[in-house]
């Protein structure tokens, strides 16, 4: 299991976002990109970790997932996260290296905020973070 906890002790007080993503290198960026608008982020690389990480810890204001990742995509985790009583209030934003209409439209009717091509740049962010 690749989970990593990304900031420090003094930024506790920060609003706690996962990502999750099969891609190192974007769960890199996105991770950076994040603790610069002073955000504290829990990276894991699948939908088992993610629903750990969300199980263990309640104070996740938001979800950032990959749609294409082995086993489960984007759209069955928001739909496993929207079906919860526990997690259902939690805003989900996909992320996708492809923009493919149906797609997009399946996870925005689904419920999810924001669908948006991978990677995650420095002008996605305060959008991203307005949900939280």
């Amino acid at each position: 299991m690749s989970t990593s906890q990304v900031g420090n002790a003094s930024t506790e007080a920060s609003p706690h976002v996962l990502i999750v993503d099969d891609a190192m290198v974007d769960r890199f960026i996105a991770s950076k990109l994040l603790q610069h608008s002073n955000i504290r982020v829990t990276a894991v690389n699948g939908h088992k970790q993610a629903l750990k990480v969300l199980d263990e810890e309640n104070d996740v204001k938001l979800i950032l997932t990959d749609y294409c990742m082995p086993e489960m995509t984007g759209y069955d985790l928001l739909m496993a996260v929207k079906e919860s009583p526990k997690l259902k209030h939690l805003p989900v934003v996909i992320m996708s290296a492809e923009s493919i209409p149906s797609r997009i439209k399946e996870c925005m009717d689904g419920g999810a905020k924001v669908y948006t091509v991978k990677p995650i740049k420095a002008t996605d962010i305060d959008r991203i973070l307005s949900y939280i």
